[in-house]
């Protein structure tokens, strides 16, 4: 019985409804410190996931880049992908 005591002293007791009749929120039954800490933690992650998005466009676009400088230096592509219209070259 002295264990369920201990439980029951350091518990905080459930927060009644707000005056304008809504039950509390998730935000209300949190401490603000951790409530603060989750916030943080998801902007992290926002933040690192926005990094992770750039370095993949990144590596894509030099990886495009690369593609199209060796079709660049490829006879065979330039030869079948340029105009046959020669006449404006006189």
């Amino acid at each position: 019985m002295s264990g369920n005591r201990k439980r029951a002293a350091g518990a905080r007791p459930p927060q009644q409804a707000a005056p304008d009749g809504k039950p509390p929120t998730l935000k209300d039954l949190l401490d603000p410190d951790t409530a603060a800490k989750l916030k943080a933690r998801a902007e992290a992650l926002k933040a690192e996931e926005a990094r992770s998005r750039e370095e993949k466009r990144k590596q894509e676009e030099a990886a495009r880049k690369a593609e199209q400088k060796r079709l660049e230096n490829d006879f065979e592509y330039l030869l079948k992908n340029s105009k046959q219209d020669w006449r404006q070259f006189k």
